[in-house]
């Protein structure tokens, strides 16, 4: 277990390490998003809440992939098989898992900031919000990493994670923006705990498919 740990600790070093080097790519996500939503600005001043949600939640979407999609493509059959003789597969995963959680927490911070600064701010509960967002941001990356690792071994990444992105993601997007609507009312309304939950177990639900599926791309 301990050995396990320091796997994932190292191999999660190695992501923060290569991503700070390239800055260029993560600059380069920051300005697609603040391009993004200055379009936005332009296009619309500041929507009403229902518009604000949905632009929101699309525009998370579109950040994950940008953001999170690409971790597998930069590792190359020679580094992946140098990574199969010192670490596991499953303390690989989880190590990516890891690392694209906590980058697509810090896009979905700043995406809100620039919402709230550019579009507005019609939120009734901006507590609630903020932790629907990271919740969300969190949960989108954790459902593209599982497929980014998916279509990398079958050496077809957009086309497959197209395919299989669609049918997985529309439902938790459906989920996240109705439990998003509570933090829009003017009198918190309840049920926000259950569709908490319920978020929740669906991540466990990809983590454990993570864990459990992988090796069986990762001996190919």
């Amino acid at each position: 277990m301990r050995g396990s740990t320091r796997h994932i600790w190292t191999l999660f070093k190695k992501d923060l390490l290569l991503e700070v080097r390239q800055q260029y790519t993560f600059y380069g996500v920051l300005l697609y998003v603040a391009s993004t939503i200055f379009v936005l600005y332009l296009s619309m001043g500041e929507p009403e809440g229902v518009v604000w949600k949905g632009l929101f939640w699309m525009i998370q979407l579109f950040i994950c992939v940008n953001a999170v999609a690409k971790s597998f493509l930069q590792e190359g059959r020679g580094r992946l098989l140098y990574f199969y003789s010192i670490a596991g597969a499953r303390d690989f995963i989880l190590s990516k898992l890891l690392f694209n959680a906590l980058l697509m927490l810090l896009m979905s911070l700043v995406s809100l900031f620039l919402f709230m600064l550019m579009l507005g701010n019609p939120l009734s509960h901006p507590l609630s919000f903020v932790l629907l967002s990271c919740l969300g941001g969190v949960s989108l990356s954790l459902v593209f990493t599982f497929l980014a690792a998916i279509a990398a071994r079958a050496q077809q990444s957009a086309a497959l994670m197209a395919i299989l992105g669609f049918p997985l993601i529309i439902p938790q997007l459906l989920l996240l923006n109705k439990a998003s609507t509570i933090a829009f009312e003017d009198v918190l309304q309840g049920g926000l705990s259950s569709m908490i939950a319920l978020i929740a177990a669906l991540d466990l639900m990809i983590i454990a498919l993570a864990v459990v599926l992988f090796p069986f791309l990762w001996k190919d």
